[in-house]
């Protein structure tokens, strides 16, 4: 007799790899992945990494401006630039994202007609969840028990 585990939900799912992904950051003050999502099909991924071709904090140290480092690009970025470059249209798509959006990279996403940002941890910026609401993104904040919980 077989025993039935738990199937993942596709939330849980997408998050799973997302947290694969952000194993190739090379910035060791935050590691986060990024996974675009339509149709349960996986469009782009990205992780926060220096420039292509450029050193990595990894390798050579951070780069601190106020407190925080700018060598890399962030995950949710990078998605989206490996989208661009390999001419996927993530229109209507949804973005998984180890921790939340700092507000540049929200408002790269909203431009980008994501509708739908799922995250783990929280990370620092607020105001993504009152712009989240005017623009009718929905915001899903999926906790360590794997519970999602709309905000």
């Amino acid at each position: 007799m077989s025993e039935h585990t738990h199937r993942a939900s596709w939330d849980e799912y997408f998050m799973r790899i997302a947290v694969t992904v952000a194993t190739r950051a090379t910035c060791d003050r935050k590691h986060v992945g990024a996974v675009i999502e339509r149709g349960r099909t996986i469009l782009a991924t990205g992780y926060n990494g220096s420039i292509a071709g450029l050193e990595h904090c990894d390798e050579v140290g951070h780069m601190m401006e106020d407190n925080h480092c700018v060598r890399t690009i962030h995950a949710e970025a990078n998605a989206i630039i490996q989208a661009a470059r390999n001419g996927v249209r993530i229109e209507g798509a949804s973005i998984y994202v180890t921790a939340s959006p700092c507000w540049q990279c929200f408002k790269m996403i909203a431009n980008a007609g994501i509708r739908r940002i799922v995250f783990g941890e929280f990370y620092r910026d607020q105001r993504i969840f009152e712009v989240a609401l005017r623009l009718g993104i929905d915001l899903v904040h999926l906790d360590a028990t794997g519970d999602a919980k709309t905000t």
